[in-house]
């Protein structure tokens, strides 16, 4: 594996912070992205275009924001599908739609290429760090290939199945992330209007049977004004609630529990804080609640961003 040439597209937030943890271990690294620094600041060699990321890579990576724009590297004169060679394993490292998934895997076994789904989650610090969990979909022999490369980046990986299951799991383990957030955030904004001590009922919720991946290791640092900045926006969270839902709607499960996520990052997106990390969903709900902030040490009476 280690004589493989490796080829990233999609140098952005949690891209970038994953060709940094490949290129910080020593490997070469063919990038492609439409902002031209971000290729410098990953440390990787400049390609023209995702055509030529798969012309000239034996594995190619993508880290792109939804089905639409990974569809769109894909197709084209330009594209993945234009420039890669039989053999290529196609790394989709987005968080998309399984059904256009599937379609994108079909192209490619056309081409005689390999495509896993591989969902990510740990949020910007894990990809920082290079631990981040992988959901992989796809085809077991071509996830063993690629393993020494998915290692540098991560400390866990999951096959979770044929193509498509990785993102199936993805869309469901973000969906659970995005009702914990907003309701931990609507709870803490609770806590500060009825004057409660934050840190000692974040300590009784992470004792109790409250408690969450948001409780654990997000507000115990909002509440000290840090809002963990490099993670999932507002608008990508609402819009992996959405997918999540146009996977139900397929699946002919019914939805009891989303009104509350799409109703709060639909806030904080009218309000301003769209692409802000989804945390500060918890300012789009004190705006509301009277100008609230958890990080004061009175409450503010800015009231709703415009």
């Amino acid at each position: 594996m280690s004589d493989e040439r490796l080829g990233f597209i999609g140098l952005g937030n949690m891209g970038g912070r994953i060709a940094r943890c490949i290129t910080g271990a020593g490997r070469e690294l063919l990038g492609y992205d439409p902002r031209a620094e971000a290729i410098g600041e990953a440390g990787a060699t400049a390609a023209a275009s995702a055509r030529e990321v798969a012309a000239q890579s034996d594995v190619v990576m993508l880290s792109l924001p939804d089905s639409r724009v990974v569809e769109a590297v894909m197709n084209g004169v330009d594209g993945v599908l234009a420039g890669v060679r039989a053999g290529t394993v196609v790394i989709d490292l987005s968080t998309a739609a399984p059904e256009s998934t599937r379609r994108l895997h079909a192209e490619l076994a056309a081409r005689g290429a390999a495509y896993l789904d591989a969902g990510i989650s740990g949020g910007a610090a894990a990809a920082e760090k290079g631990a981040l969990t992988l959901m992989v979909g796809g085809e077991a022999a071509a996830l063993e290939r690629v393993a020494p490369v998915l290692d540098l980046f991560s400390a866990s990986v999951f096959h979770c199945g044929p193509t498509g299951a990785g993102h199936t799991v993805k869309l469901l383990n973000n969906f659970l992330n995005a009702v914990s957030l907003a309701a931990t955030a609507e709870v803490m904004v609770a806590a500060r209007k009825a004057d409660l001590d934050l840190s000692t009922v974040l300590d009784v919720i992470n004792a109790s049977s409250g408690v969450n991946f948001a409780s654990l290791n997000r507000f115990p640092k909002i509440i000290q004004g840090d809002y963990l900045k490099g993670g999932l926006t507002n608008s990508l969270m609402l819009k992996d609630v959405t997918l999540y839902l146009e996977l139900l709607a397929d699946l002919g499960v019914t939805s009891l529990n989303s009104a509350g996520p799409v109703a709060s990052f639909g806030l904080a997106r009218a309000l301003g804080y769209a692409d802000e990390i989804s945390n500060t969903v918890v300012d789009a709900i004190g705006d509301v609640s009277g100008g609230v902030r958890l990080h004061t040490a009175e409450h503010t009476e800015e009231g709703p961003r415009s």
